[in-house]
């Protein structure tokens, strides 16, 4: 009989950087909406994550830390102050990384582009926020949806090129403050319809320059990013990237993705995170409708995963998004459709997920089960019938609970 210890989801992997994971379980990003004065980590978020550290996670990548204070995707996420000194930001991000001493972990850099709220950063309320081209969010088609659409975030201006380059710098610059504070690496996050996935789609993107009009160009802000950081990071410090499935989409998109895919892993990363959804369409919140054959086999996600396995062999794959059981995490892995499972909100209800459950081997697979929370929606919200709503519901109730967790000093 297999015992948990045994099992593929309990063995080390080692990325191409020479970053040896102890397992093969992820925590995985999520909003901590802990910012508050200058959106800095502070100790509320050290305790979050002191919890994590020591829950016996394989790899825990931080939620999505802002390159740009201008731009934030929330009112409640950290970033690089730009007001403060160097060395009080670099003290914040040193403390922090402290504080996740135990296990491996890599902050997720990001830029929200469009998806930007009013009162999220240092623009002003008048102030557009960037895409790259003016393509505005499509977040329902009720009167009321499309008022708060306008009222929210707007119709975006088209980022200059001049402007890309600052994005460039900005992810650079966020990935060597990261670097010097001790964390493992970082990951680039161009999923659920944020800026670099915006660029990545040819919904968003209608640009006809050097950065759009076919996909390879759509990518290349994302390849130049990821060259630039491995430019003027140390050898052996992680590159991860976090990128939207295609799944139930047309074959011509999932091969325009593919080539995408293969720009970016030939510049050099060390993980492929595979999520989906965005403002517009919500689904890494776990809400929508999945096939019977993703429902069985749990993950969110897998389908996109599995068909893109075989172009990228070597490229070390994690999916994150609906994993339920151990049973569902290992036959993920042992199937080969993945290297690494992601956990979100099953690692807010449980923090030590992995030591006290998944990988204990006193608790039986029947018993080892992975909870979550589900919120119903109000009946005025669903009356709204603007998504991004309905997904702030729950979103709300575990953002309360990791402020439960910020409470509780280690």
């Amino acid at each position: 009989m297999t015992t948990p210890t045994q099992l593929r989801i309990a063995q080390p992997i080692t990325l191409k950087c020479g970053l040896t994971l102890p397992n093969r379980l992820i925590k995985a990003a999520m909003a901590e909406n802990q910012g508050v004065e200058h959106n800095l980590p502070n100790e509320p978020l050290e305790n979050v994550y002191k919890a994590w550290a020591r829950g016996g996670w394989g790899l825990v990548i931080t939620g999505n830390v802002q390159v740009d204070d201008v731009y934030l995707g929330a009112p409640g996420d950290m970033t690089f102050d730009t007001s403060l000194s160097p060395a009080t930001v670099a003290a914040a991000f040193s403390n922090w990384a402290a504080s996740c001493a135990g296990a491996p972990t890599v902050v997720q850099l990001n830029h929200p582009g469009r998806q930007s709220p009013i009162g999220a950063g240092k623009h002003g309320f008048m102030t557009k926020s960037v895409a790259p081209s003016a393509v505005p969010m499509d977040m329902g088609s009720g009167l009321i949806a499309r008022a708060l659409n306008r009222l929210i975030f707007g119709t975006p201006r088209e980022i200059t090129v001049a402007e890309i380059q600052g994005v460039i710098d900005n992810f650079v610059r966020a990935a060597r403050v990261c670097a010097e504070a001790g964390f493992q690496g970082v990951q680039i996050h161009a999923a659920h319809g944020y800026l670099l996935a915006q660029f990545l789609s040819s919904k968003v993107n209608q640009r006809t320059d050097a950065y759009g009009g076919t996909p390879e160009k759509g990518a290349k802000i994302v390849v130049d990013i990821i060259k630039a950081v491995r430019a003027a990071t140390p050898k052996g410090f992680c590159v991860g990237i976090k990128l939207n499935s295609v799944d139930h989409q047309s074959p011509s998109e999932l091969q325009d993705c593919i080539k995408q895919l293969r720009l970016i892993t030939d510049a050099g990363v060390d993980f492929l995170e595979v999520s989906g959804g965005s403002y517009e369409d919500p689904s890494f919140t776990g809400d929508g409708t999945k096939s019977t054959r993703t429902r069985a086999r749990e993950a969110f996600f897998l389908e996109f995963a599995t068909a893109i396995r075989s172009e990228f062999p070597g490229v070390p794959l994690a999916v994150t998004g609906g994993f339920r059981s151990r049973q569902g995490l290992e036959a993920a892995v042992a199937s080969g459709d993945c290297d690494l499972v992601g956990l979100g909100r099953p690692a807010i209800i449980n923090p030590a997920l992995p030591s006290n459950t998944v990988l204990n081997p006193e608790i039986k697979d029947q018993d080892a089960t992975l909870y979550v929370k589900t919120v119903p929606m109000p009946w005025f919200v669903k009356a709204i019938g603007a998504k991004f709503v309905g997904a702030g519901v729950e979103n709300t109730w575990y953002s309360a609970r990791i402020k439960e967790m910020s409470k509780v000093a280690s």
